[in-house]
Parts: C-alpha cells; structure tokens; sequence
C-alpha cells in the first residue's frame, strides 16, 4: 500500500480518532447500552403492577411494538435470541437427524440451536462484500450435492440426511440478499429462518430483516442496537406459525382456567415482562439510534478511506443498523497486531466470529468450499459501536 500508514500508524490514529468521537480517555467498549429515557419508570410500573413474569402486559405491549416497526404481523418474545431460534426452528420443521443449511462465519447460537433440534448445521460461503451468505454458494450446493429422496424429501447425497431449513445470518447488521436466497429456497421447498439477531433497523429492499423468511428472530442482548438485558422475539406473517412458537415457548401448556395440561415438548422461554418494560422504553429511542449510528459509520467511511483501508459498508439496496463498524487489514498479522494495540490502549476490538467449522464440536459438519468465508474472517475487526451519547 504505497504511500499509506503502516499497521502501527493506523492502530495509533484510529484510537485517536474513536477518542476524539467519544470524547473520553477512559475504556471505550464495542458496543453498550444507553439508557437515557424512560428505562427506569416502565421498570419500576412493571414492579409496581405485580405482573412480572411473561404475563405482564408489557410483554404483549413490546410485541405489538415490534411488529409495528418491523412491519411484521405475529410477533413472539422470548428469553433470549437463541431460544427465538431454537424454538423458530422447531415451528420450521427441524427435527432429529434433519439437517439445516448456514453460514460458518456467525456466532456460535446459530449453530447451537440447530443441533438443540438434534440436527446438524451445513456450511455454505458468504459473500465477502456483507459478510452474511452467498446465494451463489447456497444454489451450488442445492444443484450439485441434493436429490429428492423416493419419500420426497430433499437429501444431502454426501450424508443421506434430510435438509429441512436454511438460516442466513445478518452479520454486523448488514442484510445478506435475502431475495435471491429467499427464491432458491422456495425452488427447493426449504423453510427459511432469518437470523437477524444484529439486524433490529436494517432494511434490504425497503423490506425489514426477518420478514423474508418463513420466520425470523432479533436478539435484545445487552450488546444489542436496543436491549431488554437479556431477550429475544419470533417475528412471521404466518399466524399458524406464530401460535404454534408462542405454545413451545410456554411449555406448550393448553389454556385452562386452572389445570396443568401439556401437551409436547416445549419450553420455559418467554419473555417477562421486567425485561418486556425496559425492551418498550428502548424501543422509543430505536429510531434516532439507528441514525446516530449511521452517522457514526459516516465518519468511520470518512476515516478509513483516508488511510486507504476498506470501511465494510452497507451493501447496495440495503439501509443497515450498521451494528458493529467494521473495516478489513490487509492480512492477518495486520488484524492481530491492530487488535492487540487497540485493546491494549482500552479501546475494544474484535474480530469476526470463528468460524464454526474450525471449531471442534462442528468441524465435521459437512460444508461447501469456503473461501471467501476465511478470506474474511482473517481481516475483518470491528471497532467501538455504540449510539454517540453527545449526538442525542
């Protein structure tokens, strides 16, 4: 890179840079939460009403909420983004043996909540330029490595198993192209679960993420655009499928004034409405944390260009979140060197995700090529994130 700064150069202007923006010397993390509204209040109603568990009313308020942004028409809160998942899974069809189309460079829940399904996770590429999957990737493996099995069913031809779903991932809040993935999958009549866990805010095509697929999920960590401390939601059009994940996340009891009667495996994983209270209170800042973070990417674009270093921007037809601003080393002894002076001078950095077929419990999942996967997951570092407080 002629004429550029060395990997020590860009380290030391990029910390100064990310300080000037937070106007601070002290520890600056990837991505916290702010609560400078009405946080305290809804908590403290919600306490005051007795209604604390996933009864209250504020765990229907935020789903109403929810669909109103999202633009969806049933929405289901859950304890958290791998539950949605999990339990968004199981509504798809995902059963013991079935197997479940990914990506390998997500978090690791992804993964997990398919083999709490008892299948297994099949990797394909991603496209470098969003980070999230490769339609062309996804339709090569259909083309070359499937069959419809003499009962109908799709098959893997290099496992025997059946492929019931795929999940593209989001990933650092940009949309992956979910219209393209969205046709394959209905041409191989695949269900299609969204996980847009770092999504809440973005859009691909004017639609919200989650909304393509079958189903969808969003996460509220506390790292999250918007958080309720720990929780999660099932978004769909489909109102079968939405009472249908609403009944395995509360223990798949049926409605009796007061008998115990369920009747399959579910699960404890609705939200309560403590964290449902602080998820509505966030909700109204939604929107201008969405546009503070956009013009914080603005300045990282700014910056980065400068140097000569590429700025992971939001790909073409899509309005992101921007979750994490990210950008791609040169190598990776430049990303590791750059992470490691970062984070020595308490500036958080982080790479991308493992990949998950380098980790043990995955790698002998059956995969495609993936090339692109590890090209980027050897360059990308993702900088601090968070809503710009003097911005507000």
């Amino acid at each position: 890179m002629t004429g550029g700064p060395t990997h020590f150069e860009l380290a030391d202007k990029l910390i100064r840079f990310t300080r000037e923006v937070y106007q601070t010397d002290a520890f600056i993390p990837l991505h916290a939460p702010l609560f400078l509204g009405s946080e305290k209040s809804r908590v403290s109603e919600a306490v005051a009403s007795g209604f604390v568990s996933s009864v209250g009313h504020s765990v229907t308020e935020f789903e109403e909420r929810l669909c109103q942004y999202t633009g969806a028409q049933h929405c289901v809160a859950t304890v958290n983004g791998t539950a949605a998942l999990h339990v968004a899974l199981r509504v798809a069809g995902v059963e013991l043996g079935d197997e479940v189309i990914t990506q390998s460079l997500t978090f690791v829940a992804t993964c997990n909540a398919i083999r709490y399904c008892g299948a297994r996770p099949v990797f394909v590429d991603i496209n470098p330029s969003r980070g999230g999957m490769c339609p062309v990737s996804l339709q090569q493996f259909l083309s070359d490595s499937t069959h419809r099995g003499p009962d109908g069913e799709l098959r893997n031809r290099h496992t025997g198993r059946v492929i019931k779903a795929c999940v593209p991932m989001h990933n650092i809040g940009h949309p992956v192209e979910i219209d393209r993935i969205q046709a394959i999958c209905r041409e191989h009549q695949l269900s299609l679960v969204e996980d847009s866990a770092e999504s809440l805010g973005s859009f691909y095509q004017g639609i919200h993420t989650g909304r393509y697929g079958n189903l969808g999920i969003f996460s509220f960590n506390g790292n999250k655009i918007i958080t309720t401390g720990g929780g999660g939601a099932i978004v769909t059009d489909n109102e079968a499928l939405a009472s249908q994940a609403r009944h395995l996340s509360t223990t798949a009891k049926r409605p009796h004034p007061y008998l115990y009667h369920h009747d399959e495996l579910g699960y404890n994983y609705r939200m309560p409405a403590l964290n449902a209270a602080l998820g509505c209170a966030q909700l109204d800042a939604l929107p201008h944390y969405v546009e503070n973070k956009r013009r914080l990417a603005g300045q990282y674009a700014a910056f980065f260009d400068k140097q000569g270093y590429a700025f992971m921007a939001e790909p073409e037809g899509s309005r992101s979140n921007y979750w994490f601003n990210s950008f791609l080393a040169k190598d990776l002894n430049e990303r590791n060197h750059i992470l490691e002076t970062l984070n020595g001078n308490e500036v958080m950095a982080r790479p991308a995700w493992t990949p998950m077929h380098t980790l043990e419990l995955y790698r002998d999942c059956h995969r495609t090529d993936l090339p692109n996967t590890e090209w980027l997951e050897e360059r990308l570092v993702s900088v601090p994130s968070s809503v710009v407080p003097q911005w507000l």
